[in-house]
């Protein structure tokens, strides 16, 4: 869960994430977003694939990025239950119980 939160502590990976919810592109189409180097990029795709982010697939010589939703998924769940929020978005109290006067 930690590698998780760690790719999605810089804004450049959390905007590639941004742009992979429209589908798949490729790590030029992603590069062309930003005002950095392509060796940069790379970087930032190699900490999003490593923390299970994204994936990468090689498609006629090009690789083609895409989500994996399942790990975001699993860690903000996981860290919701580590800080007691329930599905509902409440937090886990306990039974409740009636106060009388």
């Amino acid at each position: 869960m930690s590698s998780v939160f760690d790719a999605l502590s810089h804004p450049i990976r959390r905007e590639v994430l941004e742009l992979l919810k429209r589908g798949g592109m490729t790590a030029g189409q992603l590069s062309d977003n930003f005002p950095v180097s392509k060796p940069t990029m790379s970087g930032h795709f190699a900490k999003l694939k490593a923390a299970g982010l994204i994936r990468g697939e090689n498609r006629a010589g090009h690789i083609v990025y895409t989500l994996n939703l399942s790990t975001l998924e699993e860690a903000v769940m996981g860290f919701m239950n580590r800080m007691g929020i329930s599905r509902e978005g409440e937090a886990e109290s306990g039974p409740e119980t009636e106060i009388s006067q």
